[in-house]
């Protein structure tokens, strides 16, 4: 696969929070450890520990959305340092052009999904389970430039002749085409308060579908259609040899959006708790009757949405009881990234759901005002609480800057979450699971939490880590990107960083 050349901008900002120290177990204490010790699904899968590596999407797939050599690479090293469970990265379920993303929309993708499987299970010598993360997601555009927006794009009303008129513009109001010729000429300024606000968004930030336009009869269907297309791509998944499903109701897209507080969808999938679940629990349903209880099923969620009047914590604690109650095998919590509070892009870019503050809570870096180590803990712990209190027991999932055996054993001890994830810190190194079980704790290559792969993935571009190209003279020729400055895969084999990470 082809991309274009790119260099990393740098890290922004000046950091603010060291990595801390870490006194690493030794392989006895290791082993005793609750983080190596196996946990059984309600579906019977057994994993062999608690260590989980989330979906990350490395821009390596096909533009047809097939799997690629590249994608094995990726998925084998991950797999190379033997995560109880490795979730494949967000996949969608219609057969649509997507980009270089993995898809699962047609049975013309399950041959090259079985042999990530089997890329995955041969190159852990079987220890890791392996799921993939169904998703559906809306219509979204690039920003456009201004004059294509009001001669192309804009569906003329006439409350944009009469915003004309007030500007005191002198053209032929019936004739359309210097209608929108006027337009184009104003300022954005002027322009916008011509424009109503939907207008002014498309223009400044890209169209964007919404779960609540309802004027759009695509929109309306959404219950209709989508329990039928995530549970046939769940089949798919079991026919491809994973040994589970996560269905993606996280971040920007479309059930996340469905269970947001910002639904006011008036059709009975929307408004209340029990209407913005109703969809979720329905497809799970249907993936649940399609691949049967002996078969896992993991659900993404929100534990907060952190824009103003998205869904809270509460509102979460709810979605989770809901979820255990319906039979999920295991609820892995995440936090903001919608579109809400993203930055406005540039022009000829589509918005990135991962930049406004909403973004910083999902993925905490040093740079920000609060250390990012943990700093979601609190969520995955009230949810747990919410559903132990109901007599459920389904094992839930923390993520969040978790880069220690200390944090994520105490994390387990004190009941907080069964699971622990790790996606930046399993990029930086992905052996660090079995370094740490083996008790070479010490040679472990520790992110730095600058989110620079984040930077990148924002680009639409292969995600890399910075750590992987500050390295001692190796001897290996690595696989490079198309301008020869960063590597596709992190190295193999005992290596560390030419620059130790800073500690506190």
């Amino acid at each position: 696969m082809t991309q274009p050349p790119h260099t990393p901008d740098p890290p922004q900002g000046k950091q603010r929070h060291p990595i801390p120290k870490e006194a690493w177990p030794t392989k006895s204490e290791a082993e005793a450890s609750l983080l190596f010790s196996p946990i059984t699904l309600k579906s019977g899968l057994v994993l062999s520990n608690r260590t989980w590596v989330p979906a990350m999407v490395p821009w390596r797939a096909s533009e047809e959305g097939f799997v690629t050599p590249a994608i094995l690479e990726w998925y084998g090293r991950l797999a190379r340092g033997k995560p109880a469970v490795l979730v494949v990265e967000a996949t969608g379920i219609r057969d649509i052009a997507s980009g270089p993303l993995l898809r699962i929309g047609h049975d013309r993708f399950i041959p090259g999904l079985s042999d990530l499987v089997d890329a995955i299970h041969e190159a852990s010598e079987g220890e890791t389970k392996v799921f993939i993360q169904i998703l559906d997601f809306l219509t979204i555009r690039r920003r456009p430039e201004k004059e294509r927006y009001c001669t192309e794009i804009l569906s003329l009303r006439s409350d944009h002749r009469e915003g004309l008129r007030d500007l005191s513009v002198n053209i032929d109001f019936d004739d359309d085409k210097a209608v929108r010729a006027a337009l184009a000429e104003l300022t954005e300024e002027k322009l916008l308060t011509i424009l109503s606000s939907r207008e002014g968004e498309d223009l400044m930030r890209g169209l964007r579908e919404r779960v609540t336009d309802m004027h759009l009869p695509h929109i309306q269907q959404l219950p209709n259609i989508l329990p039928s297309l995530f549970s046939e791509a769940a089949l798919r998944a079991r026919e491809s040899g994973f040994d589970g499903v996560e269905l993606h109701f996280a971040h920007a897209y479309t059930m996340a959006s469905f269970l947001s507080k910002l639904n006011h969808r008036d059709d009975g999938y929307g408004g209340s708790i029990e209407g913005r679940v109703r969809l979720p629990l329905e497809v799970f349903s249907a993936v649940r009757q399609a691949v049967g209880d002996d078969w896992s099923i993991g659900i993404r969620f929100l534990g907060e949405e952190c824009v103003e009047g998205g869904s809270t914590l509460e509102d979460a604690c709810a979605y989770g009881v809901a979820f255990a109650k319906a039979g999920a095998d295991v609820l892995s919590i995440s936090r903001g990234g919608k579109f809400e509070d993203a930055q406005e892009p540039k022009v000829g870019q589509a918005i990135y759901p991962y930049t406004g503050q909403s973004g910083h809570a999902c993925m905490p870096s040093v740079f920000d005002d609060n250390p990012p180590f943990g700093q979601n803990l609190p969520l995955p712990t009230s949810i747990r609480q919410a559903i132990r209190e109901e007599g459920e027991a389904t094992p839930i999932v923390a993520t969040g800057g978790i880069n220690g055996f200390h944090l994520a054993e105490q994390t387990l001890q004190h009941e907080m979450a069964d699971l622990i994830g790790a996606a930046r810190q399993s990029l930086a190194d992905p052996d660090w699971w079995h370094k740490m079980r083996e008790g070479r704790g010490d040679s472990i290559a520790r992110c730095l939490y600058t989110n620079y792969c984040e930077a990148l993935d924002q680009k639409h571009v292969p995600v890399t880590c910075q750590l992987w190209d500050r390295l001692l003279d190796l001897g290996d020729e690595p696989a490079l990107t198309t301008d020869g400055r960063r590597r596709l895969v992190a190295p193999t084999g005992s290596w560390e960083p030419r620059q130790s990470p800073p500690e506190s």
